[in-house]
């Protein structure tokens, strides 16, 4: 049970690192970026090419990935929303679906389609704990994980930047008439966005092989976790994200391996039912 458990949390942390990162493009540019998966698997590459390739030690490699993801979220954002800024959210949407397309691609062409490991900074001997054996590396995802939203919070909430931040997600407008550089925000929204998918991409990696289809069901989990959380809320989504990622755990165990995706999707159209606005939505009234 307590395997299991920390399995699953480990699995949801993982969907929680892609949530946020969904969350922070839907909150800066009213768009969502469905190429989030592919930055996921784009970092586990980068790692193993640093890592495995160039021989850097796995700290530096750990580093260097996510310095380059965050430069890849740069140029992500002046190719893939830049140019449609004034146009509808939903063409957007598609440019981000065309980048992903890009993004499979060119990893199939770079390294190529056999599945690629990643060595873990912990080590692979599990530990052992009553009748429990638990891998270092869910252990080191719950903590990085742990750390991470802790230190977003903080920055949101004690730094300038951070302000700046937030008041260019909330409004635009009102955030360019008060000196914000309302691009410069959206830029380095999708930098952090782009970053927290490297470190996703480099926690799974260990766990499993990369490959260039890694990133597909990733994207999916969030995005069910941030639906059932209430789409748009942080917490909701990290809640959901715990959840999605202990009950496949245990549906895997227990029922079947093969029907543990299609119980997400179950569990998110029992929530969509009952609670349509998912467990931390937010009631929005509109003028009609």
């Amino acid at each position: 049970m307590l395997q299991l458990v920390v399995n699953g949390l480990a699995m949801g942390c993982i969907y929680a690192l892609v949530a946020l990162g969904f969350l922070l493009i839907y909150q800066a540019v009213g768009a969502l970026n469905f190429a989030q998966g592919e930055l996921v698997m784009l970092g586990g590459f980068l790692g193993i090419s640093l890592a495995v390739g160039l021989r850097l030690p796995l700290l530096v490699a750990f580093l260097g990935t996510i310095a380059l993801m965050a430069l890849v979220g740069w140029v992500f954002q002046r190719v893939a929303y830049y140019p449609l800024r004034d146009k509808p959210f939903v063409a957007v949407i598609i440019s981000t679906v065309g980048v992903s397309i890009a993004l499979r691609n060119g990893a199939l062409l770079l390294w190529g389609p056999n599945p690629l490991s990643f060595p873990s900074l912990l080590g692979d001997e599990p530990i052992r704990f009553a009748d429990s054996s638990i891998l270092p590396q869910h252990l080191f995802i719950i903590a990085v994980t742990l750390v991470l939203l802790a230190a977003q919070y903080l920055f949101f909430t004690r730094t300038a930047l951070g302000h700046q931040l937030q008041a260019t997600a909330q409004d635009p407008e009102t955030a360019r008439l008060m000196g914000i550089p309302v691009g410069r925000m959206i830029a380095a929204t999708f930098m952090l966005s782009a970053a927290m998918a490297a470190v996703a991409g480099l926690l799974l990696a260990p766990v499993f092989f990369v490959t260039t289809d890694m990133g597909g069901p990733v994207m999916l989990k969030a995005f069910v976790a941030s639906i059932i959380g209430g789409f748009g809320s942080i917490p909701g989504a990290i809640v959901g994200a715990l959840f999605v990622g202990v009950m496949e755990t245990f549906v895997a165990a227990y029922v079947s391996s093969a029907y543990k995706d299609a119980f997400a999707f179950l569990i998110l159209l029992l929530v969509l039912f009952v609670w349509p606005r998912g467990l931390f939505g937010e009631k929005i009234s509109e003028k009609v």
